[in-house]
């Protein structure tokens, strides 16, 4: 790798840093990818034995760098990953709870965006959103948007005072809908089903009406509203999960609980 090839540190190669360290390399850009992870998968250490990646190098000022830890672990690791962060290190964040300001404070820098993925980027069908610091270059941005393209979709940038709900509906909306599939699965075996076909009805039916909305581009309301039938069966279902105590009211309760514990996040973060 030439010495003038551009650099690019990433810390923290769990699920989504190995994902989007799998995307930077498919790619074949000609940089140089430096991973600094203290318990890399056997994945992330085979990319190193091939000589694709660096695996725990010592620091160096990188052209971008990468935190994708665990929020609560920011402030341990904060040092380390300085020593990655040069005057002309562009620093992108997929921490949930970590604002712009205090990854700028601790690591001296003004160049920052900060995302927010899912977890469906794993297998490239994720969606991504960002907020940046104010002033930030458009070539910035555009680099920025260009790393987190492996994940899936990307949108930005929005104001970081968003950011909050974005965590609550899509950074944390997989799991809702992993908990739908499963409390549809144990309703399943209540009326009676064999366990194995209630996951399997589940599951399948979950995975089918994503891959339909994905497909067909129609609203999800038109798309309930075209499966119920006034007086049929998925009438009568609804008719308890969109009551007043019902899933609408759930879900905001939810998303509200889960945007007040990205603030809470935030603040721990000071």
């Amino acid at each position: 790798m030439p010495a003038a090839a551009p650099t690019l540190a990433l810390i923290g190669a769990g699920r989504m840093g190995s994902a989007l360290a799998r995307g930077w390399l498919r790619a074949k850009a000609k940089r140089q990818i430096l991973i600094a992870e203290p318990r890399p998968s056997g994945e992330v250490q085979g990319w190193a034995a091939e000589g694709r990646v660096l695996l725990n190098p010592p620091a160096q000022a990188a052209t971008t760098l990468v935190l994708a830890v665990k929020p609560q672990q920011f402030a341990a690791i904060a040092d380390s990953a300085k020593a990655f962060a040069g005057s002309r290190t562009l620093v992108v964040s997929i921490m949930a709870g970590v604002r712009i300001a205090q990854i700028s404070r601790r690591l001296e820098t003004n160049r920052i965006v900060r995302a927010m993925p899912n977890t469906p980027g794993s297998i490239g069908k994720g969606i991504t959103v960002f907020a940046a610091a104010p002033g930030l270059a458009a070539s910035d941005l555009k680099a920025a948007e260009a790393l987190l393209t492996p994940l899936g979709e990307v949108h930005g940038p929005v104001d970081e005072s968003l950011m909050s709900a974005v965590t609550a509906l899509s950074g944390s909306g997989p799991a809702y809908l992993f908990l739908l599939a499963e409390v549809m699965a144990e309703a399943g075996e209540a009326e009676g089903l064999p366990r194995a076909l209630a996951r399997q009805l589940a599951r399948r039916t979950v995975e089918g009406a994503a891959a339909l909305l994905a497909a067909s581009g129609e609203d999800p309301e038109a798309l309930r509203r075209a499966v119920t039938s006034p007086g049929g069966t998925t009438q009568a279902a609804l008719d308890i999960l969109m009551d007043t105590g019902g899933m609408p009211r759930l879900m905001r309760e939810a998303l509200r609980a889960a945007a007040a514990r990205d603030r809470q996040l935030s603040r721990e973060a000071d």
